[in-house]
């Protein structure tokens, strides 16, 4: 029985009313350099995780404009990660540098 339930967990039904395996969550990177955030935009899926990888010479923070997330300071040479949890389109910038900003559409 916990078999078969787990199977069910695991499958998605299509379209076409076929099963098909759940995708496995994935991990994108957000490169932060001469600072810009690239890619600006990211498309991802729910469950997949992000990497803000900080490669500038200045600290920079990913910073949701509406408070879905905060990653803090990141240092030069340092990454921060985030699950992402829902649907949705999420605007973010540096709260130490205005200027840059990005979004992260999860769909």
């Amino acid at each position: 029985m916990r078999l078969a339930l787990l199977a069910a967990m695991t499958l998605t039904l299509t379209a076409s009313g076929s099963f098909l395996p759940a995708a496995a969550p994935k991990t994108h990177t957000v490169t932060i350099d001469a600072t810009r955030y690239e890619p600006a935009t990211l498309t991802v899926a729910p469950g997949d995780t992000v990497i803000w990888r900080n490669k500038d010479i200045l600290a920079h923070t990913a910073t949701s404009t509406v408070g879905v997330f905060d990653s803090k300071e990141i240092k030069p040479g340092a990454s921060w990660k985030y699950v992402v949890p829902k649907k949705g389109l999420f605007e973010y910038y540096c709260t130490l540098h205005p200027a840059m900003k990005a979004s992260l559409r999860v769909r």
